[in-house]
């Protein structure tokens, strides 16, 4: 009998019950990290939103942002939605603020609008299938500009929010705030091929 898939997801602030949820739901367990020693035995990781720069400032500590992008380095899956997105990227418009720098893309952060501005809609996925995602934005960054190796999966009112360049995949929206678990599906498959 094989070993149940264990990836962990940061759980410093935001919405990582709900990702937890959403990965035991698929028969995953869920990890919650606070510090390095969490990242040992997971397969991969998921960054969830909340404020990016307080998430930033808890990474910068200890080595623990260094530990995940020597791990990345690595081949190791990680999945950043929201301020997730944004920690992942290698620019911030306007913006000094702490990133891992993985991603080659460009964001700007509350690119929506405020908490105010909030809302829902259906974006279609590329290799998506089974139709439209319904996509929740909550202070949502968008990409402004992504390198040559990033695959552009999806696209709302012309703004990229959904990347993908090998292992790191990132979401500006929040599929952990619906019960549509396949976004979740299709990191797992990153990390069944990516940590064989």
């Amino acid at each position: 009998m094989s070993m149940k898939k264990k990836i962990g997801v940061l759980a410093i602030q935001g919405a990582f019950r709900e990702h937890c949820k959403s990965l035991e739901k698929l028969g995953v367990e869920a990890v919650e990290v606070r510090s390095v020693d969490d990242l040992k035995g997971i397969s991969g990781l998921i960054i969830p939103g909340g404020e990016s720069t307080a998430i930033g400032k808890q990474l910068e500590i200890d080595g623990f942002g260094d530990k995940i992008v020597e791990m990345a380095g690595e081949g190791f899956p990680i999945f950043g939605t929201c301020a997730g997105m944004i920690l992942l990227s290698k620019k911030i418009d306007r913006s000094n603020q702490y990133s891992l720098g993985l991603l080659d893309i460009s964001v700007k952060r509350n690119a929506f609008g405020r908490q105010i501005a909030s809302f829902e809609a259906d974006i279609p996925v590329k290799g998506l299938k089974g139709g439209n995602l319904r996509a929740v934005f909550i202070r949502a960054p968008y990409v402004t500009e992504a390198g040559p190796e990033v695959d552009v999966l999806a696209a709302y009112a012309g703004k990229i929010v959904l990347v993908q360049d090998d292992h790191i995949l990132a979401s500006a929206f929040h599929p952990e705030l619906t019960d549509d678990t396949r976004i979740h599906e299709y990191f797992i498959n990153i990390v069944d091929q990516y940590r064989k």
